[in-house]
């Protein structure tokens, strides 16, 4: 009988499982994807302005060196395989209506997260190359009159520019958005969970 007491003491004592409200967990989830969806669309207009300026200085600038016509080429490329990322991460966030279908709308949050973890491990570092290899080609002719001393500190610049995107901010902007986007796709499984 003690023990039976003892039981139900321990088992009265457990703090209740916090429900979550459906209407303030739909809430933040869409406020946290407003905020993924609106970051990348303005990133994608910088983008589109980024290659269309690209694109006027290759074809309406008369470069003397096949190879800053290259480079520009090679940063082109770069920026349109990366503006094709950004736009198809858009269009996986714009997928579904969380409303509709809450089952599938999680299905598709966390395959933009694979999707974007996959990119982000590999791609990144291919574009950084790509972005190195056309600016290094562009600069050729462009640095060709100036001093020695110069070319250093501009290619310095360069370098040290890229290794600080690379291994400061990207780290901690993957890490940011890695840790909302798990925050929403846990609320949502818990969510789910509370109806099952």
């Amino acid at each position: 009988m003690k023990d039976s007491d003892h039981l139900m003491s321990v088992w009265q004592a457990q703090p209740p499982k916090e429900h979550l409200s459906v209407d303030e967990v739909v809430k933040q989830v869409k406020k946290g994807i407003r905020s993924f969806t609106t970051r990348l669309y303005w990133s994608i207009v910088a983008m589109i302005g980024t290659v269309v300026a690209a694109f006027i200085l290759m074809f309406f600038m008369a470069f003397k060196s096949p190879a800053t016509t290259v480079g520009i080429l090679i940063i082109l490329v770069a920026l349109a395989i990366y503006l094709y990322i950004m736009v198809r991460h858009y269009h996986l966030l714009n997928k579904h209506d969380l409303t509709q279908n809450p089952t599938d709308y999680l299905d598709s949050l966390k395959e933009y997260q694979k999707d974007r973890a996959r990119t982000i491990g590999w791609f990144y570092y291919l574009y950084i190359l790509l972005l190195t290899a056309g600016l290094g080609l562009y600069f050729v002719e462009i640095l060709e009159h100036a001093s020695p001393s110069f070319k250093i500190i501009t290619y310095s610049i360069i370098a040290v520019w890229f290794l600080f995107t690379t291994f400061y901010i990207k780290p901690r902007m993957h890490k940011n958005e890695e840790e909302k986007l798990n925050l929403m796709i846990e609320r949502l499984e818990r969510l789910q969970q509370q109806f099952d």
